[in-house]
């Protein structure tokens, strides 16, 4: 089971406000211990390790900011002064203790546990390939208008997506931009909706924006062109379709092309970059490495929430609304206590036990950004879906190949959609959900133009289904209750607000 780079949810119907001095009850990590403690390494013998500098944003503090940077062995690969997040490497073991003591730095940390030179997203378990033989016995059961392995696409009838089509699929003024670890433009599916003017690669935290950069490195780094695909494969009678077919499609590159991890600095500059081309939605279905949750009582980590927050704020002020995944791991993030097993994920992980409302799954907790939770064909939270009542905004598909089975050709429970190579496959996970909620907002988007990210949200509750609790969530029956769902009709910790529905968003 793949741990997903997910969103966990801090955004609620009122916006939650991240506080940047809030203290835990239990030790700080040994990562954590060890940043402030001074080393007898010598920045010779040292590793190089980026960091996040945060500062007040005016150019004179950044300015100050960066002669203290250089005083301290360090090199500041790029300066994002309109946020005041300063990118950064240092060999200095004691970099991050004398850049926090500076004026005018008001966070710092590093941004991972391993060395730069060292070699994550929210899908569910491997890719299952759509074989050939597969593909002609799908096709061969399409019904007319629709798109030839449309019918494996149990996903777009659960919400309308495909009635949808037919009155509106969405305006060409409105672009969703990928953050993920790759997008094969050249996939006939994608090439006709791909804009290349607002692609690029972020990693390392500067944007590249080459012809071609923004391809993921690798054919098996699928992620980021399947999820381009559920947002807006052309209705071309090639292939699939998307929840918005005809909207325009970005690919914004943060994963390491070794370690496929998104780290903060990658993440920073995509939001940054997202904002300043004029993107309206982003999807990010992933969380920010190396941790899984955030803690404020660590200085390294609290700087990653801050940095990423302040790129996030940025994007949703330029007029981008965010959208992320829940998360695979079928936690409550409304719970008072989370066993996160698996951070940090580029060196060891150390087993520790989180409070979700103190430390942060990044960005999906983030204020004002969408959080999504992940359904099946029956409508029912997937067996994986992390969940929460107050953090869960919306609900959409994203497959249970286990327990809810759709009568398609196939009898798949997962997402089928677009991957490199001009080839095809599915995939599970709420990865696959957010998607499916930003297509859903990019037609909400081309209905109402002028909709501020705000209002956006907002029509996103308001046009959602709500199922409501189920009596009994024990999906594979023996007897115990596989999550528990509080709340009621209007809003639970389930669906949140409700199933995106495409067919509403467009009337």
């Amino acid at each position: 089971m793949v741990h997903l780079r997910s969103r966990r949810r801090l955004a609620l119907a009122v916006p939650v406000v991240l506080s940047l001095t809030a203290s835990l009850g239990f030790l700080p990590t040994a990562a954590s211990a060890a940043s402030d403690a001074p080393s007898a390494v010598t920045s010779a013998d040292a590793p190089t390790v980026p960091y996040v500098v945060n500062t007040k944003a005016d150019h004179r503090t950044v300015e100050s900011v960066k002669k203290a940077i250089a005083a301290a062995d360090g090199s500041v690969v790029y300066a994002y002064e309109k946020i005041g997040v300063i990118v950064v490497q240092s060999a200095n073991p004691d970099f991050g203790r004398q850049i926090r003591a500076v004026r005018g730095v008001q966070s710092a940390g590093a941004t991972r546990t391993a060395p730069l030179t060292a070699a994550g997203t929210t899908d569910e378990g491997a890719a299952q390939p759509l074989s050939a033989k597969e593909a002609a016995k799908v096709s061969g059961t399409a019904a007319a208008g629709e798109e030839p392995l449309e019918n494996e696409q149990w996903d777009l009838r659960a919400i309308g997506a495909d009635k949808a089509a037919r009155i509106n699929p969405g305006s060409r003024k409105v672009t969703v931009a990928v953050i993920d670890n790759g997008v094969d433009d050249t996939h006939p599916d994608l090439a006709p909706n791909f804009s290349a003017a607002q692609s690029a690669n972020c990693v390392g935290g500067k944007a590249d924006t080459t012809y071609g950069a923004w391809r993921p490195a690798e054919p098996e780094h699928y992620h980021g062109t399947h999820v381009a695909g559920e947002i807006a494969a052309a209705r071309n009678d090639i292939g699939v379709a998307g929840v918005a077919p005809n909207v325009k499609v970005a690919g914004i590159t943060v994963a390491d092309p070794v370690s496929e991890l998104y780290f903060p600095e990658s993440v920073v500059c995509a939001f940054v970059f997202a904002a300043d081309h004029g993107v309206e939605i982003t999807n990010n279905s992933y969380y920010v490495d190396p941790w899984l949750y955030n803690c404020m009582d660590d200085p390294d980590q609290r700087a990653i929430v801050d940095a990423v927050n302040r790129a996030q704020l940025y994007a949703q002020k330029k007029g981008t609304l965010n959208l992320a995944s829940a998360g695979n791991s079928n936690h409550d993030l409304d719970s008072d206590a989370i066993v996160d097993d698996s951070s940090p994920d580029d060196t060891t992980p150390v087993p520790r036990t989180i409070d979700p409302h103190e430390c942060f799954d990044v960005p999906t907790q983030l204020p004002g950004v969408v959080t999504v939770s992940a359904t099946g064909v029956q409508n029912l939270k997937s067996y994986y879906s992390s969940y929460g009542n107050g953090v869960i905004d919306i609900a959409a598909p994203g497959g249970d190949r286990l327990y809810q089975i759709p009568d398609t050709p196939s009898k798949n429970g997962r997402i089928l959609s677009t991957m490199p190579n001009n080839a095809y496959g599915y995939l599970q996970g709420t990865s696959m959900a957010s998607p499916h909620a930003a297509g859903v907002a990019a037609l909400l988007k081309s209905t109402h133009p002028w909709a501020t990210p705000a209002q956006l949200q907002a029509l996103l509750k308001a046009q959602a289904d709500n199922p409501g609790c189920p009596a009994s969530y024990d999906q594979d029956g023996d007897g115990t209750q596989d999550a528990v769902c509080k709340g009621g009709k209007r809003v639970n910790g389930f669906y949140g607000f409700g199933i995106v529905n495409a067919l509403r968003a467009v009337k």
